[in-house]
């Protein structure tokens, strides 16, 4: 028998889907391991595989979706980084794209840059903008600059040279050149990770690169011991940011492209599922235990962006907010976070609002009722006050909690300060925290011209289903689903991702002339591609490459990223068409630019989870029986609610108010709403009409 195995390692818990042939499914939650998330990692595998009665041999592929990339950029615990630049651009990352992320706020502070200025050196070397050596490479600089990151105890080096995107020699020269000087050095040359225009882009990506290069190298390198240490031998998959799957030497050499691992894994798995469920265009509400995250998928696929800036707070690729956080130019699934997970923390603020988030309890010590030590009230602490969760246990009853600390938390820190009841003040954090949820999914429908009442709203994460209709119902939407394993479905949704490696060109010239050289650049990239995926397995017709062509207005910065169509003409109505769904209007009579060429090399697995045909076990959809008194409104007493194992859904139609519970998650059935079968496994919930 042979396993495949997906990990999704969240703030809170660490996900473990293994999925056999046939469809047969099992899940567990383990608590996230901080200090070294593989350690999470490894146990939940290990129950896993005891509760399937398998050996470590019997895996064949495992697929991991990690935060380290992410925390390590936010904890700011990255490496100590140099920046190797052309002389003369010593501040780039200072200068960014001169822009601030509101224009009236006076209380933003610019992200410190992640090398210190003392830490930039600069050689003397010149590119023309057409490939051309202006002026040639000092070596001599470039050895005593690797010298004086030797001296100053630097780890990791970044070179970005002007206009190395139309001629690399300089790049590749003086990262040899450090190599060799210096062996114990990383070395990222932006050349390596973004062939693009852009100095700046170029290298804070590049910067990025070899900022989490240790971190990301040390503990794939850790976790690789340890799962052979259980008997795996198995190929470990990466999931990226753009949600493909990338190998491991791919991930330990450009872990910039998995920043945004995580998430994309759910994504990935809606769009897998969508299309079945007559569903091709869908909002994912995933909401975990320290941030709520959104994201679209259109016609089974997600909506993708080629950059977005990572930071605190609500993080959001918005083409109209910039210089807010961390630029990285790289492919990446359309996603906008917000930190209102179930760990997020309430409080009162100095001017007496209530506040959630985006400081989380995270898994340790995790919500007040976990009883870990922490008194402070979370968005699950006021679920639990208000009924809504489990008062004995949580994850199937491998979670013990104690619902009288949740009430002494909101008490003591939110009630008491504002003059309410435990229950009002854990209605105002269950609010605040929806709210601050909807904004998230406004910000990749309406700020991208989409209407969310158009689309339906399928929720994942341990706590989506548990505040989906609640949000659904601030945007207008009327239909939820709720995924199967909605609260490992990140994980899950790995095991249905495909293989996919990102590539491009720069071109820059006018669309008019610029065929020849574009079908030129795609034979290269297609023999890049090609070569990318043989090497890990995907040959034949498990071979897609799809192209797109970065497009703009003569003389503009920005542009779109649109499908290669066959023909300038054809090429330039696809532009146009996109220009005007984005921005409302098209320049049809002005000349349009090609600026780069991309490719996505997708390798498609024979082994990929397939939705339709799932099989829980028995155990995932396992849950109590009886009543529980539930505030479902503000001011108005507690209403008698059913519960329900999510398996009695399969025996027909179940009225609000209600609640399903399995080992992953809890679904809210509010009154009024009704809960049916949705196909391949998902509960569907239906909302009145409202005038949002």
């Amino acid at each position: 028998m042979r396993a495949r195995i997906g990990v999704d390692v969240g703030g809170t818990f660490t996900d473990v889907v293994l999925s056999l042939p046939g469809g047969r499914v099992l899940v567990n939650k383990t608590s996230t391991t901080p200090r070294d998330p593989g350690e999470g990692v490894a146990a939940g595998i290990a129950a896993v595989l005891r509760e399937a009665g398998l050996e470590g041999a019997a895996v064949e592929e495992v697929v991991h979706g990690t935060t380290v990339a992410s925390n390590t950029i936010l904890q700011k615990v990255g490496a100590r980084t140099g920046l190797l630049t052309t002389r003369g651009f010593r501040d780039v990352l200072e200068i960014g794209r001169i822009r601030t992320p509101g224009m009236f706020d006076l209380s933003w502070s610019k992200p410190e840059p992640l090398v210190p200025r003392r830490w930039r050196r600069e050689a003397s070397e010149r590119i023309g903008a057409d490939g051309a050596v202006v002026e040639p490479l000092d070596e001599g600089e470039v050895r005593e600059a690797a010298a004086f990151f030797l001296e100053e105890g630097v780890e990791a080096v970044a070179i970005c040279f002007i206009n190395s995107y139309s001629n690399e020699a300089h790049e590749r020269r003086a990262a040899a050149i450090l190599r060799e000087a210096a062996p114990s050095l990383l070395v990222t040359a932006s050349c390596e990770v973004l062939p693009e225009i852009k100095e700046y882009e170029r290298t804070s990506t590049a910067v990025v690169n070899a900022y989490i290069l240790p971190a990301m190298r040390g503990y794939l390198s850790r976790l690789e011991a340890r799962l052979r240490e259980l008997g795996l031998s198995a190929p470990v998959q990466v999931m990226a940011s753009n949600g493909g799957m990338v190998g491991l030497e791919a991930a330990r050499d450009r872990p910039v492209f998995a920043v945004g691992s995580g998430p994309a894994g759910g994504v990935a798995g809606a769009a897998r599922l969508g299309p079945p469920l007559g569903a091709a265009d869908l909002i994912v509400f995933d909401m975990g235990g320290t941030t709520a995250k959104a994201a679209i998928v259109e016609d089974g696929l997600p909506s993708l962006v080629t950059e977005y800036e990572f930071r605190d707070g609500i993080s959001t690729p918005s083409r109209f907010t910039k210089g807010a956080g961390y630029m990285l130019k790289v492919p990446a699934v359309d996603i906008a976070e917000v930190g209102s997970g179930g760990g997020s923390i309430a409080r009162v603020d100095a001017g007496g609002l209530l506040v959630v988030g985006p400081e989380s309890a995270g898994g340790d010590p995790g919500p007040a009722c976990y009883g870990r030590g922490n008194d402070r009230p979370t968005v699950t602490d006021a679920n639990m006050v208000l009924g809504f969760l489990n008062p004995r246990s949580l994850a199937g009853g491998s979670l013990p909690v104690d619902p009288e600390l949740s009430q002494r938390a909101v008490m003591r820190h939110v009630a008491a300060p504002l003059g309410l009841s435990a229950e009002e003040a854990a209605q105002g954090i269950r609010q605040v925290a929806n709210v601050n949820m909807a904004r998230a999914i406004r910000a990749v429908t309406v700020e991208r011209g989409k209407d969310p009442r158009d689309l339906a709203l399928l929720a994942i994460g341990g706590g989506g289903p548990l505040h989906a209709v609640e949000v659904a119902r601030l945007l207008g939407i009327r239909r939820v689903l709720v995924a199967p394993a909605a609260g490992v479905f990140s994980a899950a949704g790995m095991l249905a991702a495909e293989a996919a490696h990102e590539f491009v060109e720069p071109l820059l010239r006018p669309l008019d002339d610029a065929w020849p050289s574009l079908e030129a650049a795609r034979a290269r990239l297609a023999t890049a591609g090609r070569t990318a995926l043989r090497a890990e397995g995907y040959a034949g017709e498990g071979v897609e490459l799809r192209f797109a062509a970065d497009l703009r207005y003569l003389g503009q910065s920005g542009g779109l990223t649109v499908p290669l169509e066959e023909g300038e003409a054809a090429l330039r109505v696809a532009f146009e068409r996109l220009y005007r769904e984005t921005f409302g209007y098209a320049a049809e009579e002005e000349p349009v630019e090609l600026v780069n060429l991309r490719l996505s090399a997708i390798g498609r697995g024979t082994a990929r989870l397939d939705f339709g045909a799932l099989s829980l076990d028995a155990q995932a959809l396992a849950g109590e029986a009886g009543t529980r008194p539930v505030h479902f409104t503000r001011g108005a007493p507690a209403v008698p609610t059913r519960l329900l194992p999510r398996a009695a859904l399969e025996e027909g139609a179940v009225e609000g108010p209600a609640i399903l519970e399995s080992y992953d998650t809890t679904v809210v059935i509010p009154p009024g709403c009704t809960a049916r079968p949705g196909g391949a496994g998902c509960v569907l919930i239906e909302l009145e009409p409202t005038d949002a």
